[in-house]
């Protein structure tokens, strides 16, 4: 499992032209699931992430959690997150989980954040979708389960 974790201002998520998730303050994951994923590592990231200190303090260092400040999640599930393009020009997604596979995972990751009292917006899994967001600091992280 791999997550691209966005601390923003505030971020939306359209489909068709039409808001499906909405947040102010808090982080913009992109999930990507590969085929070896299972719960574990679902809980191992929902986890990290509710704690990740990458918010500032008075002092202005990054030592504040998303739950610290009462930020919210948008959350977007990515398969091209596994897109490898060591040979040739186009990627190649063949370690991206099927659907099947992918979207229980996604739902339980979302699911795990929701039951630390982080309020979860999302995407809709498997559509074209525009995210739009104010990425704040800039402040990127990318985050693996450890076995991966």
């Amino acid at each position: 499992m791999r997550v691209v974790v966005q601390r923003c201002k505030q971020a939306k998520v359209t489909v068709n032209e039409d808001t499906i998730g909405s947040i102010g303050a808090g982080l913009v994951l992109l999930v990507g699931i590969t085929h070896e994923d299972t719960e574990d590592n679902v809980a191992y990231l929902a986890d990290k992430i509710a704690g990740l200190r990458i918010f500032e303090d008075p002092e202005g260092k990054m030592n504040l959690s998303l739950t610290d400040i009462g930020g919210s999640v948008l959350s977007v599930s990515q398969f091209t997150l596994y897109g490898d393009c060591r040979k040739g020009k186009r990627p190649s997604f063949i370690e991206a989980a099927r659907p099947e596979k992918a979207l229980p995972l996604y739902e339980k990751f979302n699911q795990m954040l929701e039951e630390k009292g982080i309020s979860v917006e999302t995407g809709r899994f498997g559509a074209d979708m525009d995210v739009e967001l104010v990425n704040w600091g800039p402040v990127t992280i990318i985050l693996e389960h450890p076995y991966a």
